[in-house]
């Protein structure tokens, strides 16, 4: 993430990866989302079970941890998911009879930015700043 501050925040929320995980995330979310005075927190959500829902289903194991704070140097907020993964997610192209693909594609005209880091034990931490 290109220049991030990192503002004090609430504690992560840690989940099991699990079909529950996603409706647990979009939960923490809105309550952050109240505290930050987010007027709006449906992209934001959009964002979380997309990110949650990645790593419940393509990695599975391990916990999926959520954090959620402002960035201090613009107005944009931070939604991060680590999971244990190194596998970076891809942007896939669905075909029109596809079920699924298309959560990254929302994401990315949806958000400022996001993006992947990789971190020194092993997992990754994929990224969204949303607008406030």
């Amino acid at each position: 993430m290109p220049g991030v501050l990192l503002a004090p925040e609430a504690p992560p929320l840690v989940l099991e990866p699990s079909d529950e995980a996603p409706a647990q995330a979009r939960r923490y979310l809105i309550g952050r989302f109240r505290e930050l005075g987010h007027a709006d927190d449906f992209v934001g959500r959009l964002v979380v079970t997309e990110l949650v829902t990645n790593a419940y289903k393509h990695v599975g194991v391990g916990h999926i941890v959520v954090r959620i704070f402002p960035d201090v140097r613009e107005p944009l907020t931070v939604i991060e998911v680590w999971d244990e993964s190194s596998a970076h997610p891809v942007i896939q192209c669905a075909s029109d009879e596809a079920e699924g693909g298309r959560g990254l594609v929302l994401i990315e005209q949806l958000v400022h930015d996001w993006g992947v880091r990789p971190l020194n034990e092993e997992g990754k931490i994929t990224w969204a700043r949303c607008a406030r």
